[in-house]
């Protein structure tokens, strides 16, 4: 009989049972994987407001094609805001950029455009916009109002400036002769400038006519302009007329200028006729101290070189006078004034600003000041004179409130009181004291002389009302008539005439031998001893052979 044996195998061999579960596991792995790789990054997005989204709901796309979905809708931690939490699709990732938009469709009515009007019946959704910037993945913040310009459409983006709120906003065109070629996107204020900002998109290819020198004033309405020669009404397109809106366009006598690029800044003129009285982009401020009145001086006044204009008044710095404590101590007074050198005819770009900026404190070493003068007698109008005047000292170079200042000369009236107050000051300055005790000594002495002519002239009064005295002109007229009658006794014609006639002749006769005599006793003195020697008798020459 055989004995069996026991056949002993190892616990450690592989049991089929475990392949379900490791399966399990794989496909679950597999699941998650497939999950994270196929689903986009979430986001969040914050609105103003939560009109129209659901969570689970509201879609977010991008032409129409949903590329994620809300999954939470909640309150800010500030409570201001509504924070929008939503899963973007894989394919969506590489949309995420910094300057991505979103915002919410909703049915809107305005001036310019009728949009939304699906949203009535499907609902509200979150439209994306793709960026072109740096890639991002986080928090966004919504608009409020859709753009009315895609991000990646062509042409140029603006930013338009003012000093006052028209009739202008987003969505009105921007034209070019009439042309519709662009359009306000938005509208803001600006608290730091206190101005209005637009934000404007001109389309390619009508961005190639927006230059440097290009300018845009408001062309909304219509403008009617009176004066003695008729009344000039001036529109736009209808569109401008009804809705309002931008017009833009380079002046006759300024060059064309190079292409503007994306961010340039203009001012928006009110009107065409404002453009056109100020059409200068460039300008820089400085300021000059007077001494004199500034009564009649106002904003808007002219600067002038030689008669020509060259820049505006802008305002008199009184408050920042009264802010460095100044007002009390007899400062001058300080005026803020502009200079726009295209007004030169040098040009109107930065180069040209900066030419000014660097070339001016050499003007004032030059002599170059600012006065104040008359504009009108009648309204007393002032305005700023610009010249340069040799004989003034190099003013040092100061600045007041940021600003460059250029030294002032006193002119009209004021230059006049200025000399008059030197005048007064020499005067002041000179030994007055001796030259007046002089004077009152000579003014004594004169008022001893003009008492003794005083009693001189009574003495020859006594004497000239004498009879004697009038009898004086009987007797001297008798006396001359004696003398005429003896000089007419003395006429040559007169026996006594002629007899001494004959005596002076006779006299001159005597003299004329005396004056021989007299030259011979002068030669030979002993002529009058022995007789004068006579020269011997000539002996004729006997003639050549």
């Amino acid at each position: 009989m055989n004995e069996m044996k026991p056949t002993i195998r190892s616990g450690k061999s592989f049991n089929p049972i475990w392949v379900v579960p490791v399966v399990a596991v794989l496909v679950g792995l597999y699941m998650v994987i497939h999950t994270k790789m196929t689903q986009g990054p979430e986001i969040t997005v914050e609105f103003k407001t939560a009109e129209g989204l659901e969570s689970g709901k509201t879609k977010i796309r991008y032409r129409d094609v949903d590329i994620g979905l809300v999954e939470n809708v909640s309150l800010s931690e500030s409570m201001d805001t509504v924070v929008v939490t939503a899963k973007m699709d894989s394919a969506a990732a590489d949309m995420l950029r910094e300057d991505t938009r979103f915002w919410v469709v909703r049915a809107r009515v305005g001036a310019g455009s009728i949009s939304g009007i699906g949203t009535l019946l499907s609902g509200a959704y979150i439209h994306l916009d793709p960026g072109i910037g740096k890639r991002k993945k986080g928090d966004f913040i919504g608009l409020e109002v859709p753009p009315l310009t895609p991000a990646e459409a062509p042409g140029v983006r603006l930013v338009l400036y003012s000093q006052q709120a028209g009739s202008i906003g987003a969505g009105d065109a921007i034209v070019y002769n009439g042309f519709k070629v662009g359009r306000i996107e938005a509208v803001s204020f600006d608290s730091d400038k206190k101005e209005i900002r637009y934000d404007a998109f001109v389309d390619a290819p009508y961005d190639d006519l927006v230059t440097t020198n290009s300018r845009f004033w408001n062309a909304s309405g219509v403008s009617i302009d009176a004066s003695a020669s008729g009344v000039q009404v001036t529109t736009s397109s209808l569109e401008t007329i009804l809705l309002g809106g931008v017009a833009f366009g380079n002046l006759s006598d300024m060059p064309p200028g190079e292409k503007a690029s994306s961010g340039a800044v203009y001012k928006l003129a009110k009107s065409y006729r404002e453009l056109t009285e100020d059409p200068f982009r460039y300008r820089t401020y400085y300021v000059s101290m007077f001494q004199q009145s500034l009564r009649g001086l106002e904003p808007g006044a002219p600067v002038e070189y030689r008669g020509i204009q060259i820049g505006k008044v802008e305002r008199i710095l009184i408050k920042e006078l009264a802010q460095e404590r100044l007002v009390g101590e007899g400062t001058p007074i300080p005026v803020l004034f502009y200079l726009e050198p295209g007004r030169l005819g040098i040009g109107d770009s930065d180069e040209t600003l900066e030419f000014m900026r660097k070339n001016f404190p050499a003007w004032v070493g030059k002599g170059l000041r600012v006065s104040l003068q008359t504009g009108s007698l009648l309204t007393g109008k002032l305005y700023l004179s610009m010249d340069y005047y040799k004989d003034q000292p190099a003013g040092e170079q100061a600045e007041f409130s940021g600003y460059e200042v250029i030294p002032s000369i006193p002119s009209g009236l004021g230059r006049l009181e200025q000399q008059v107050s030197t005048l007064l000051d020499k005067l002041n300055s000179l030994p007055l004291e001796p030259v007046i005790d002089s004077a009152n000594t000579a003014l004594g002495t004169l008022d001893g002389t003009l008492a003794s002519l005083t009693s001189t002239m009574a003495s020859l009064q006594v004497i000239l009302d004498n009879d004697g005295t009038r009898a004086l002109p009987d007797e001297l007229n008798q006396t001359l008539v004696d003398v005429r009658k003896a000089l007419s006794n003395l006429s040559p014609d007169s026996a006594v005439g002629q007899s001494l006639s004959n005596s002076v002749f006779e006299l001159n006769r005597t003299l004329g031998n005396l004056e021989e005599l007299t030259r011979t006793l002068s030669e030979k003195p002993n002529s009058l001893v022995f007789p004068a020697d006579y020269p011997a008798d000539p002996i004729p020459e006997a003639r050549p052979q």
